[in-house]
């Protein structure tokens, strides 16, 4: 026999019995998309890998530890997407989306990093992402949070979820900040672990992200970012604060707020859990006025956001508020040649009329025990019998496979009858 293939280590399967609450999410995610006036963009999985090196930071965990990166058979270099702002923004240029014009886009798909697998977070994840392109003032930094906050509200997670919000300035007063904490930094090397010494030259903001409990007691005593901001980032982050509150949307502050790429200014926001241990966060996203220009574009204030699919049903199901829901609504049972024939044509009227519920002929045949067995293993929650009877009457034998009451309708009010009971 044949040695069996496995599936990559923290690449997964979406078996049928789990889809049906991606479907929900993914509805939800859309239509709120539809209804803040979002258009969908999609893009490839595979880009240039000097792409994410160029927007995401080379001294970065994502761009130094994470990305599949390969040569092709031409000697390019190429990576597997470990996010998606960067392929979005290459996609816009290349196509003439974003030049003098605005533009609000979502994408949905799987991303790559070779991280560590475990609960919540995996080698490929799925994310669903929105990108703003043209606006620079702060009432769109809070339209895009009271989207994140639809979505959750939607979802019946206002009020398991929390929202950090912190500002990192322009580049200029990071850079300047940057000096300061630099030199607070060497002054408590003792207390620093690898990863922190690493990047206290190369990316010091990086630092304040640590998860290290002895380097954050340490932190609570450094410069603040806060300090080094001029009257602009002071007024867009005063103006962003007021009209969440004006929204009616509660928010932290958190200081230590920086996001793990580098391409982020002034406005960073994550939606986070403490319902999922260490993997807490569950939506995230930020301003990065920069990066279009960067990318060789011109100078373009942006900002997005992406969610965690995995991590939000995660969310949603230690919770227990979403359910899988069954593929079938109705089994449609046949007893005879006839039945048979019949059957194929009703069932093709009933999803004409009925076009959002699931309906299912049982194929193949057989005693009415087996085929009621099926009926009741698909999840349907009727089924419908066509025997000769039915036939020589124009009737209909329905069963409620919940309660087990069975009764006869008129063959032609078939439509009207699932339509009323649904």
């Amino acid at each position: 026999m044949a040695v069996k293939i496995k599936a990559i280590r923290g690449m997964n399967d979406l078996l049928p019995q789990d889809s049906s609450m991606w479907q929900q999410v993914e509805a939800v995610l859309k239509s709120t998309a539809a209804s803040f006036g979002f258009s969908e963009i999609r893009f490839p999985v595979v880009e240039k890998t000097g792409l994410f090196c160029r927007a995401i930071g080379e001294v970065t965990d994502v761009v130094e530890k994470e990305m599949y990166t390969f040569n092709d058979r031409d000697g390019d270099s190429l990576s597997l997407r470990p996010e998606g702002t960067a392929g979005c923004v290459r996609a816009c240029l290349e196509n003439s989306l974003i030049h003098g014009q605005e533009q609000r886009l979502w994408y949905t798909g799987p991303m790559f990093r070779h991280e560590r697998p475990q609960k919540g977070r995996y080698r490929q994840f799925h994310q669903f992402g929105c990108e703003v392109f043209g606006l620079k003032g702060p009432d769109i930094d809070a339209e895009i949070i009271a989207f994140t906050a639809e979505v959750l509200a939607k979802l019946g997670l206002t009020e398991h979820v929390t929202l950090q919000l912190n500002s990192l300035g322009s580049s200029e007063e990071r850079a300047a900040y940057r000096d300061a904490l630099v030199a607070f930094l060497e002054q408590h090397q003792d207390v620093l672990d690898e990863d922190c010494r690493r990047r206290m030259y190369t990316n010091p903001l990086r630092v304040l992200d640590t998860k290290n409990e002895d380097i954050i007691a340490v932190l609570k005593d450094a410069p603040k970012l806060s300090d080094y901001f001029g009257e602009e980032t002071k007024a867009h982050f005063a103006g962003l604060c007021s009209r969440l509150e004006g929204l009616g949307i509660k928010y932290e502050l958190n200081s230590r707020l920086v996001r793990g790429l580098d391409y982020y200014n002034l406005t960073v926001f994550e939606w986070v859990t403490d319902a999922l241990g260490s993997q807490g966060t569950v939506c995230g996203g930020g301003r990065y006025d920069g990066l279009v220009e960067q990318l060789g574009g011109q100078s373009t204030p942006a900002i997005g956001f992406a969610v965690g699919l995995e991590r939000m049903i995660l969310l949603l199901e230690t919770l227990q508020l979403v359910q899988r829901k069954p593929a079938v609504d109705i089994m449609i049972c046949a007893m005879g040649e006839e039945p048979e024939r019949q059957q194929l044509k009703l069932a093709l009227e009933l999803r004409r009329a009925l076009p959002g519920l699931g309906i299912m002929t049982h194929c193949g045949g057989g005693k009415f025990k087996k085929q009621m067995a099926h009926a009741d293993k698909s999840g349907a929650r009727f089924a419908v019998i066509i025997g000769d009877d039915e036939i020589s009457n124009n009737v209909l034998s329905v069963k409620d496979l919940r309660s087990g009451e069975q009764q006869t309708i008129e063959m032609a009010a078939a439509a009207a009858y699932f339509k009323s009971v649904f």
